[in-house]
């Protein structure tokens, strides 16, 4: 999980979400990855789906039996069925996901019976050291955003351009219509 962190700290120093996560077996690393979904614009740049991308290029296969993920933050839907479909044996994660965990907080994917593999599941392992990462890096960019907001660098969220009647955007410059 140490190294899970370091990569999720990867991920934040590069302006993305700071998750790290690591595919191992039989005591050796397979896959490594980082949330990059900010930096190349890829919805599936969740650090669990690469991780599990490299883990399946190097045992050139797409079956992880007998593997073990370990990531710093509970996975989201798609991460929570990528492991379930590489059927990797085993995931350990950090913090709690109260808003997308699919796992534990919102759903269990991967202990579900409905579905053809389940594998066990550890959460919580150096949950306070991996949620500290995830809360310095929004409080870090709320603060950007307010300082952007109070140079004049743009609206609130909620003072952006609306949808009207008309087909226009209300709070959008003259003569751009949608």
């Amino acid at each position: 999980m140490r190294l899970a962190i370091e990569l999720a700290a990867q991920a934040g120093e590069r302006g993305d979400v700071p998750v790290g996560a690591l595919v191992v077996r039989d005591g050796r690393i397979l896959g490594m990855g980082f949330n990059n979904r900010e930096r190349d614009h890829d919805p599936t740049g969740h650090a669990e789906v690469l991780a599990l991308r490299e883990a399946c290029r190097q045992a050139q296969r797409w079956r992880l039996d007998g593997a073990c993920l370990y990531v710093t933050l509970e996975p989201c839907p798609m991460c929570a069925g990528s492991l379930v479909n590489t059927r990797v044996s085993r995931l350990v994660y950090g913090a709690h996901d109260p808003k997308a965990g699919a796992v534990r907080s919102l759903y269990q994917l991967c202990e579900d019976p409905r579905l053809n593999h389940r594998l066990e599941v550890v959460g919580g392992v150096l949950a306070d050291e991996c949620a500290a990462l995830l809360k310095d890096f929004f409080r870090a960019a709320r603060a950007r955003h307010r300082s952007r907001r109070q140079a004049g660098g743009g609206p609130r969220w909620s003072e952006g351009p609306r949808w009207t009647e008309g087909s226009r955007w209300s709070g959008a410059p003259e003569g751009e219509e949608r």
